[in-house]
Parts: C-alpha cells; structure tokens; sequence
C-alpha cells in the first residue's frame, strides 16, 4: 500500500471528540510517517485551538448545533448547514483524501456526507452506547463503525461494527508508579485521601455547585480535593483556592498525574472521561449531564454502575450526594470493589485496533 496516503479527520465540540481524533492521527503517523493529515472542525470550537497545538492542520465549518430549546440561532441552522456542505465538498475535492475518519462532533455530519456522496471510504468511530442521529444516518454508506459499548445492532448495521472501546492518552496506560510524583506536582498531603473533581473539558456548573456547597462537608472527612472547574467557571470559583485543602484549576494538562493522585474522582459521563476512567481503575462516582442529546451520558454511566464498577447520582438526586460521599469515602472495600470493576472494563488497545480496520479500508 502506498505510504503517502491523505487522511481527512473530522471530530470536535468537546474534548471527548478532539482526542480520539488526535489519538488516531498519532498512532497513524506512526505507521505512516510520511502521510498527509488534515482536520475539519467547527470554527470557534475548542478544536480549532487544540488540533493546531498537536501539530495538525486544521480548517473550520461554520456550523453548529440545534438548541434544544427554542431559540432564535435555530433560524440559521438551515443556511449554516448548507454552506457547511457546500465547504466540506470543496475541502474534500481539492485535499483528494484515501479515508474520513469521523469521531463526533458538528462538523463531522456535513464532512462524512460528502464523503459519502463523493464515494470516499468513511469510518466512523461512536464514543457512546447511544448513538446520535448524524451517526445513525452517516453509518449507512460507512465501511467501518468501531463502537466502545456492546448492543449497538439495534443502531448500526451489525457487519460494520468493531468493538475497539475509545482512544485515550497513552500516557493513562499505566499510573501505578506516579503516585509518589503526583503529590509532589500538585503539593498534596500524602497523609490525606484526594478527591478529583471533572466537569469536562468546559465545566459543569450543577457539579460546581455541588462542589461548592459540601465543599466544608468533604474537607471535614481528611480529604482534600483537586477541582477542575473548567474554563467557563474559573473565575467563580477560583477563590477557593485560597481555601486550605482545595485547589482549583481550569484545565490540568497533566491528566495522568491528576488520575494517579486520586482516591475517588467525581465525573461527567462522556464517553471518553469514562474511556478513561477504565484504563485508570479508580472508585467513581458519576453526576451525567442531562442536557446532551439522547441523554446519552446517563446511558453511559448506567452501563457502568450496571457492572457494580461505579455509583451513579443523577442532577435532579444530588441532595443524596453527602450521604452517596460519606459511605464510599469510608468504605475500603466498597473502593476497592469498584475500582477492580470498573478496571475490568477497560479496552487498553482501541487506538491500535481502529488504525487496523483503518488500514484495512485503506489496503481495499
């Protein structure tokens, strides 16, 4: 097979679309280093910053989302959807890609489109256990759809699907050793249990607020509390940095340290924080967001605490929460359950294994 192959990606939105995209892209390079990569996002997404920081080229759609509720911006879907069509037909002819790799996100409905209709090899790669429209539509004409959860027939042509589970950072493959540098890089108190907060690449305010409301609640019981508040919320609550035994951040690059200084992480569902969560093997516990389509996060999670692997407190069951924090925090067992669990589920070589049925499209 030829070596200088054209690769088109195209995934975004959130973090949970951009790495997989990346991480596919890196363990292709690998194998082909001297292939032409190219990405289509949203433009004003956070792909548009990301993607260019890992060294990859990348052009914008001007598209967005349905609002869920009525809005005046759903006005302009109609004609941001057709001149995202129309762009993604343009990039397409004049980058002649071998492949399209879709991972989620605005721009990857219109890209894959026309893909299709152009006759270019597409797959798809769906992070979650229930699918979206666009995927469900697109993964008709596509060659492959690699899948992270079992029972997607009922969604998916059955021949087309590959259980691969998600990319994620290959830096989460092993942590067991960094403890001991994870307290050193975030100055923690190694005579004390830690509790990871995550609310996505952008925040979550109703896990903020949980945070901020039982936050003396939770330092009473010897832990201290690492809080990723997300971009959109640190200025609200940075303050409570100043507050002995919490530390608060926008974003931590340092992913694997942040996984292997906790004890229980608290987490949105998207399917890759769950990706991860798996490889890491830590006692979880798992506020979804309702507000994405299909709820697919709460379905995430229940796939999860259906295994005994993770505990579940839904948005609208959050006056639970001290009691749900309280008897894990002082249950071991009960940890060290869960943590085996939900390791167990774990699917370590998912980006290896996409690249595979990639380069089997690729040989065809």
């Amino acid at each position: 097979m030829k070596q200088l192959v054209k690769i088109l990606l195209s995934g975004g939105g959130t973090g949970g679309h951009i790495y997989p995209a990346i991480s596919i892209a890196n363990e292709l390079k690998k194998r082909y280093p001297k292939a032409e990569f190219l990405f289509v996002g949203a433009n004003d997404r956070m792909e548009m910053e990301k993607v260019p920081q890992e060294g990859y080229k990348i052009i914008g759609l001007n598209i967005a989302g349905i609002q869920r509720s009525l809005s005046a911006k759903n006005l302009a879907f109609p004609f941001k959807l057709i001149q995202s069509l129309m762009k993604a037909n343009q990039i397409i002819k004049e980058f002649r890609p071998d492949i399209v790799i879709g991972t989620g996100g605005f721009a990857s409905g219109p890209t894959l489109y026309m893909a299709n209709r152009k006759n270019v090899p597409t797959l798809i790669q769906e992070q979650n256990s229930y699918p979206g429209v666009t995927n469900k539509l697109l993964a008709k004409k596509a060659q492959k759809i690699c899948v992270a959860y079992s029972g997607l027939e009922m969604f998916f042509p059955k021949e087309k699907i590959i259980k691969t589970g998600n990319p994620v950072r290959q830096d989460l493959l092993d942590i067991s050793n960094k403890r001991k540098e994870a307290i050193s890089f975030f100055g923690l108190d190694p005579n004390k249990r830690t509790l990871v907060v995550l609310g996505g690449s952008l925040g979550a305010r109703m896990i903020n607020q949980t945070v901020e409301k039982n936050k003396d609640f939770i330092l009473s019981h010897d832990v201290q509390i690492i809080w990723q508040s997300g971009k959109l919320y640190i200025d609200e609550y940075k303050k409570y940095n100043e507050v002995d035994g919490i530390q608060v951040h926008a974003f931590i690059k340092n992913m694997d340290l942040l996984y292997a200084a906790a004890d229980v992480i608290i987490s949105r569902a998207g399917a890759g924080s769950i990706s991860e969560l798996c490889i890491v093997g830590k006692p979880v516990i798992f506020i979804p967001s309702p507000n994405v389509a299909e709820d697919h996060q709460t379905k995430n999670a229940m796939s999860v605490v259906a295994n005994d692997a993770a505990i579940m407190i839904k948005e609208n069951d959050l006056k639970t929460f001290e009691t749900t924090f309280v008897t894990l925090i002082k249950d071991n067992a009960k940890q060290k359950i869960l943590a085996k669990n939900i390791r167990s589920m774990a699917l370590p070589d998912a980006t290896k294994q996409i690249v595979d049925e990639i380069e089997k499209i690729l040989k065809n």
